[in-house]
């Protein structure tokens, strides 16, 4: 987060326009590097405000943050080494067992994930974990869909972060667990997609603690200005890599003491 702005107003403007663009048009675009001059962290997280701002404009309601690229496997999968943030709005969560229509989307991928939801706000930079434990209402099973308007895939951190932190929409199970006496390092979780095992992983994988992913957003968060509130979701990271999916895929995900969710893409 301490890089400097490099790109004009004017190249940050168009890059935010281009990412809105290509996801209304369903279209992906050439990496922000090359086309648009966003290439440091601070350049796109100031894209990704530009179009927060402008989803907030158009009545599009707050209602979490995601954490992206805390799994090892995902980060080696993209070619990034640190974590990013993007923002939840309400017209992104799908119902458990319900249909997501590929449409919508660009090139979506799945992972899964602990989302924890907050039972009150998390306002400090130096938030302590005993707070962030004592802020935790419950945590629930989550599939994250993923989604880059960057073509191919092809993304830097600076790509995906500018795009939302990749996310597109999420999936949460209506099981809701207390933390308490939970070891979350040692949760397991197997996503299926059709029946057949698509991904494993483990709590641990997610920065170590999934508690420590969300400890790490909620000071980012109060240090950028938009600190966590009270029944914000927090979608942890992903727990083992992306997995592809299209119309017709079903998807299921099973943590070992968290439950079970599910979606079918159409």
């Amino acid at each position: 987060m301490s890089q400097t702005i490099t790109a004009s107003v004017e190249q940050r403007q168009a890059a935010a326009l281009a990412l809105r663009n290509a996801r209304a048009e369903r279209q992906p675009i050439a990496p922000l590097a090359s086309s648009h001059g966003i290439a440091t962290l601070a350049d796109a997280y100031a894209v990704q405000q530009l179009n927060t701002q402008e989803a907030l404009r158009q009545g599009r309601r707050l209602v979490g943050r995601k954490i992206g690229l805390t799994s090892l496997a995902v980060q080696q999968q993209l070619g990034v080494d640190q974590p990013d943030f993007g923002m939840l709005f309400a017209d992104m969560e799908v119902p458990d067992g319900g249909e997501i229509d590929c449409s919508r989307l660009i090139q979506p991928k799945a992972e899964g994930e602990i989302a924890f939801v907050l039972g009150r706000a998390l306002l400090r930079e130096d938030t302590t974990l005993a707070e962030l434990i004592s802020a935790v209402d419950y945590v629930l099973p989550a599939i994250e869909i993923v989604d880059s308007a960057i073509v191919d895939w092809k993304i830097s951190l600076a790509d995906t972060v500018a795009d939302n932190a990749s996310s597109a929409l999420y999936v949460l199970g209506k099981q809701p667990t207390r933390l308490s006496a939970l070891d979350l390092r040692l949760e397991g979780m197997l996503l299926e997609k059709n029946r057949t095992q698509a991904a494993i992983g483990v709590g641990a994988a997610c920065l170590g603690n999934p508690l420590d992913a969300c400890l790490w957003l909620a000071r980012t968060m109060a240090e950028v200005g938009r600190p966590l509130q009270a029944g914000d979701v927090l979608l942890s990271g992903a727990l083992g890599p992306m997995t592809p999916v299209a119309a017709g895929d079903h998807l299921h995900l099973r943590l070992t003491r968290l439950g079970e969710v599910g979606c079918h893409f159409c």
